[in-house]
């Protein structure tokens, strides 16, 4: 297998020192196969090279690497987290991957972590307890993380009913002249208007925090003895209102399915399940924050099987004896996840993992953290429960996934195709969305791997065509998404696709940074549309040479009912009807609802963006309501007006010369 590669990387092997360390592996064109981790550098990554590995994973995977990068450290603790910092940062080939892009949420009480500043401006003299997502600081008291934004409501939840905290944001609690509706429902102690006073509520804030913490016994004891000191003093409405809130905490304890022992460390625990089954596995992780069950969630991570592959080849160059998929995902999935997550003393898995990731992850944290594969009482029924849950996700997703080849199968013999790889058969389907011609864009949405791929998706803004024209929108949508590959005259191995003008929507997956992926000719090429939009469709792939028979108009049946659609063929054929139970139509009909939103989503921003820029019009002294409704009606919007002369302006309804030329002037 050396004789493969260059000199100058066997060189490189040959001089690697015998320390702790980790490498990448890198490919001709700068991807990243691998990141590892090795007590000894030269001795681990030396052994790759050393004889042919044939046609297996491994052998793969060594005749594709180039390039060579390693980073000496100071321990194996160290090459582990930095191993693991890597893999997330660089989504290797051949590692264990777990994508998680959303960021955990927490439950915030604002203000200082040990005092309410009762010197300060009202609004700080009374935290207020709120659902927060994002970068902590020590600004405020943070609880969590929690597994889902449900639990973290169902929390603040309980800390209206019990301690009455509020919620409310600073400007309405600064702003307020009689009590709200949580007042009057008893979710509130109306602070705004002083129905507490400011050390009653602090009490009610630190109560809540040894809540959170778990410390109930304690809170329940000290709102004891608030009550009594204030019955020995014949504040007997004080103390009816202490009496109240005991009662309520108690309930809510009751409802608690989940009793925890005495142990502190069962405070704060996570339970670990990891399932594998045909080439995929699910984690399991669940939750419990302050002696309560919060929830779990799932993760599947991606690279099952290849990194196995890898990881056996290592074991077995270190005499070591493999280990079980289950134990590799499950440790490759503590290692990253903890690196952003706060660490509970307590880790419960359903499978034992070792020793030096656990000290590692410790040491990072800063605090002793113990991990249980064998667990007894209330800890065994927590695993069980995050055990059946992990079994259960992993069969909805290997069914989901056999639900998906079905319909990428039945579609491929349906329409008589002959892909080289039906898991890569890539279908790509248009849309067109305006409102009476304003804001016209096109979709483009991707299918391949037998799933949607939103990262690929791509939106047209179209421009210079006569508003409404759907016939030319499509034409221009489909040469600019073709013509360069057409150039090429040969599919470009590792193109990046076209980056086209699109309107980013803050919080959607289609805002998120385009990631670079292989630009193709598809397999098919879904138009959504009957017999005029495969003509047009059909003039522009026969002007860039492109073949035919790719192209498939989704015409709708009688009726415009769903499960009529007729499939329109731009090479001469007749049109198919597919049966209406048809999995081939139920793929098709999934596509083209998907190009349909993802156009009318970016359309209606587009619209809502024009429109909102109205608002510049009735700035201008002497345009009204009415006169504004005028000018956008006459020339379609604001970037209308804005293009138009004096004496266009001075046409429409109500605007006289003078105000023609006071709104050029402004819109200038």
């Amino acid at each position: 297998m050396s004789e493969a590669h260059s000199e100058q990387l066997l060189a490189q092997v040959a001089a690697l020192p015998h320390l702790p360390g980790v490498y990448r592996y890198f490919d001709a064109a700068g991807n990243v196969l691998y990141v590892g981790k090795a007590r000894d550098l030269r001795k681990r990554v030396s052994n790759y090279f050393q004889k042919n590995h044939g046609g297996t994973r491994i052998g793969h995977m060594i005749g594709r690497i180039a390039r060579l990068e390693t980073t000496v450290v100071r321990s194996e603790a160290e090459a582990l987290l930095l191993e693991n910092n890597l893999i997330k940062t660089l989504n290797p080939r051949y590692n264990i991957l777990f994508r998680d892009d959303k960021s955990y949420p927490y439950l915030k009480i604002t203000g200082a972590p040990d005092k309410v500043n009762l010197a300060a401006q009202p609004a700080s003299m009374f935290p207020r307890v709120a659902y927060y997502r994002g970068a902590v600081d020590r600004k405020h008291r943070y609880f969590g993380p929690y597994p889902s934004a449900w639990a973290v409501k169902e929390s603040i939840q309980l800390l209206q009913k019990v301690f009455r905290l509020r919620t409310c944001e600073d400007t309405v609690f600064a702003n307020r002249t009689r009590p709200c509706l949580l007042y009057q429902i008893k979710r509130c102690s109306g602070p705004c208007v002083n129905l507490v006073a400011p050390e009653d509520y602090r009490h009610d804030v630190e109560s809540a925090e040894a809540f959170l913490r778990g410390d109930t016994q304690s809170v329940l004891a000290n709102l004891e003895s608030r009550m009594m000191a204030h019955a020995e003093r014949l504040e007997f409405e004080q103390a009816a209102e202490l009496r109240n809130q005991m009662g309520a905490l108690s309930r809510v304890l009751h409802q608690q399915s989940v009793e925890t022992s005495s142990e502190n460390s069962d405070k704060d625990v996570d339970i670990l399940a990891v399932k594998v089954q045909g080439g995929k596995a699910c984690v399991n992780l669940a939750m419990v924050r302050g002696g309560r069950h919060l929830g779990d969630r799932a993760y599947f991570p991606s690279h099952i099987e290849d990194a196995a592959a890898v990881q056996d080849f290592d074991d077995i160059a270190d005499a070591a004896p493999p280990q079980p998929v289950e134990v590799q995902v499950l440790e490759a999935f503590i290692a990253q996840h903890y690196l952003g997550v706060p660490v509970p003393p307590a880790l419960i898995t359903s499978v034992a993992v070792g020793r030096e990731l656990i000290e590692a992850l410790s040491q990072q944290s800063g605090v002793r953290i113990t991990a249980v594969h064998n667990p007894r009482e209330q800890r065994r029924i927590w695993l069980e429960m995050a055990d059946k849950n992990a079994e259960i996700q992993l069969a909805r997703l290997l069914a989901e996934e056999g639900s998906q080849q079905a319909r990428t199968r039945a579609l491929v013999e349906a329409l008589d195709l002959a892909p080289d790889n039906i898991d890569t058969f890539r279908i790509e389907c248009f849309d067109i969305s305006h409102t009476a011609g304003e804001a016209t864009q096109a979709s483009c949405v991707v299918f391949h791997h037998h799933k949607m791929q939103n990262s690929e998706y791509r939106r047209y803004n179209i421009n210079d065509i006569t508003p409404g024209d759907d016939y030319a929108a499509m034409r221009q949508v489909l040469t600019r998404r073709y013509s360069k590959l057409a150039e090429a005259g040969r599919d470009p191995p590792d193109a990046t696709p076209q980056q086209e003008p699109e309107l980013p929507q803050a919080g959607t997956a289609e805002a998120a940074p385009q990631a670079k992926t292989s630009h193709r000719m598809p397999d098919l090429v879904l138009v959504d549309g009957g017999k005029g939009q495969v003509s047009m469709a059909r003039e522009v792939f026969a002007e860039l040479g492109l073949d035919l028979s790719l192209i498939v108009g989704v015409e709708k049946g009688e009726g415009r009912k769903v499960g009529l659609e007729e499939l329109v063929f731009a090479d001469g054929r007749h049109k198919a009807s597919l049966a209406r139970d048809s999995a081939a139509l139920m793929l098709v009909a999934q596509i083209r609802d998907e190009a349909h939103r993802f156009a009318i989503t970016g359309m209606r921003a587009a619209r809502a963006k024009v429109r909102v820029g109205g608002s510049k019009l009735e700035e201008i002294p002497g345009v009204g309501p009415k006169k504004r409704a005028s000018l956008l009606q006459r020339f379609g919007g604001i970037r209308g007006v804005a293009a138009a002369s004096v004496d266009d302006i001075a046409k429409a309804d109500g605007i006289s010369r003078e105000l023609a030329e006071e709104i050029y002037r402004a819109l200038r």
